[in-house]
């Protein structure tokens, strides 16, 4: 699919309000038995001059472990752009139920840093509308430019999955893939997560999702306790590679079980080298050290 031009948008969507109106729609929709067919909206939508703000930005980084520095992390980026994308998947023509998408996925390749002095011109689209074993699926794309220049600093490819969603005419894969066993490492890392960190990421995130914020919450929508955000994961996995990855990268993650909260999470990270001994790869798994579940996997490589 190919976006037609994008819908400008006067300021960054609320994302308390993008929740609220989602919950709104769904209820509609329960009610009325109405849906919006089987095709993505063709369109995008933009925010222009876009700044970080500069306390949140030192809180993130003191949340997740990164250096503090005028550079944005890359995950930081994500939760940046995540309300335009939002904001996509909450038109009235978007033909999945927005409320209880799962994360499966995040690419994301950094060909240049990104400094918080800088405004920036945010675009997101979705795109890859297909078929899943457990329902149906999507990719969110977020380009992210510095403000009237055209060439792309960030882009964040996240899949999303619409459990028990199957939608006429999408055919779910014959078979499903067969995930490689899993054998836990002697963890490099041992993360011990309280029972609020879902809330701590929020408050720097903007993310106010009810499944990561209290046990209350997340029973309501179906979750025996609240959970922790995957992108505070997988950053915090990020910053844990550290400084070695410079400023241009590649980074993707897979998620495949939840970390229910409060939590022990171990981790282990391997570095490759050139023959000159520069960092050229780091790939990392996480897992719970009670159950020897993997809840994570990716790399971050030299670009």
């Amino acid at each position: 699919m190919t976006a037609s031009q994008p819908v400008i948008l006067g300021e960054m969507p609320s994302l308390s309000k993008l929740y609220v109106n989602a919950a709104a729609t769904a209820a509609r929709r329960r009610v009325l038995g109405t849906h919006t067919g089987t095709e993505l909206p063709e369109c995008s939508h933009e925010v222009r001059g876009v700044q970080a703000d500069v306390a949140n930005l030192t809180a993130y980084q003191h949340l997740i472990g990164e250096t503090a520095s005028d550079v944005l992390p890359a995950g930081f980026i994500h939760a940046l752009a995540f309300p335009l994308a939002m904001s996509v998947m909450n038109r009235d023509d978007f033909p999945l139920p927005l409320l209880g998408m799962i994360h499966l996925s995040n690419k994301v390749v950094q060909s240049a840093p990104v400094r918080f002095t800088e405004a920036l011109d945010i675009r997101t689209r979705v795109e890859n509308l297909r078929g899943h074993r457990a329902g149906t699926q999507l990719d969110v794309v977020a380009e992210v430019r510095e403000a009237g220049d055209g060439a792309i600093r960030w882009l964040g490819v996240s899949s999303y999955l619409a459990k028990g969603v199957f939608l006429p005419g999408i055919d779910k894969p014959s078979a499903p893939s067969v995930p490689a066993a899993f054998t836990a490492p002697d963890p490099t890392a041992l993360w011990q997560l309280g029972v609020d960190t879902g809330r701590a990421y929020a408050a720097v995130s903007g993310d106010f999702n009810p499944i990561h914020l209290s046990v209350l919450t997340a029973k309501a929508l179906g979750m025996r306790r609240s959970i922790a955000h995957g992108m505070y994961l997988a950053s915090r996995a990020l910053a844990d590679v550290g400084a070695a990855k410079g400023d241009a990268f590649s980074w993707d993650v897979s998620f495949e079980a939840p970390v229910f909260l409060p939590a022990r999470v171990a981790l282990d990270i391997s570095t490759a080298q050139d023959g000159d001994g520069a960092w050229q790869r780091s790939d990392y798994a996480a897992w719970s050290p009670h159950s020897g579940r993997k809840h994570f996997s990716g790399s971050v490589a030299a670009l």
